[in-house]
């Protein structure tokens, strides 16, 4: 399936499971995420879609203690400092999200981590959760 950098919403739930939405470039074979209307590697404008596993490893992270600039952010209501961290898809790429537990004492570099849809200010988005914790 073709994607289109449009109409790709990062998060999609698949048999109640969520998944992130990347694409991967016909011609050099790399992937992206989040979805482009051109490879970021070769240019070429042959990207299908393709849903990344629901499982990956919190490779680092850190904590926001701070409110974030809007824009980007849209706060909505009083600021809780939130962990935010970079999951490794093996195979496929590192992303960047915002993190479900944001306790240091609950995260670890290596731990199992599992993509949730996420809804901050109305807007749909997708976060990391550790393994462990129930949905």
């Amino acid at each position: 399936m073709t994607v289109s950098a449009d109409t790709a919403a990062p998060v999609r739930v698949v048999d109640g499971v969520a998944r992130l939405v990347a694409a991967t470039c016909g011609a050099c074979g790399g992937v992206t995420f989040p979805v482009r209307e051109r490879c970021p590697a070769c240019g070429s404008h042959g990207l299908a879609e393709t849903l990344l596993p629901e499982r990956g490893t919190l490779w680092t992270w850190t904590t926001q203690g701070f409110e974030p600039k809007s824009p980007p952010y849209v706060p909505d209501g009083e600021f809780e400092p939130f962990a935010v961290g970079y999951v490794e898809f093996p195979g496929y790429l590192r992303i960047e999200g915002r993190l479900a537990e944001s306790d240091p004492e609950r995260l670890r570099i290596g731990m199992p981590m599992r993509v949730v849809s996420y809804n901050h200010a109305g807007v749909s988005s997708y976060a990391f959760a550790p393994e462990e914790e129930e949905a």
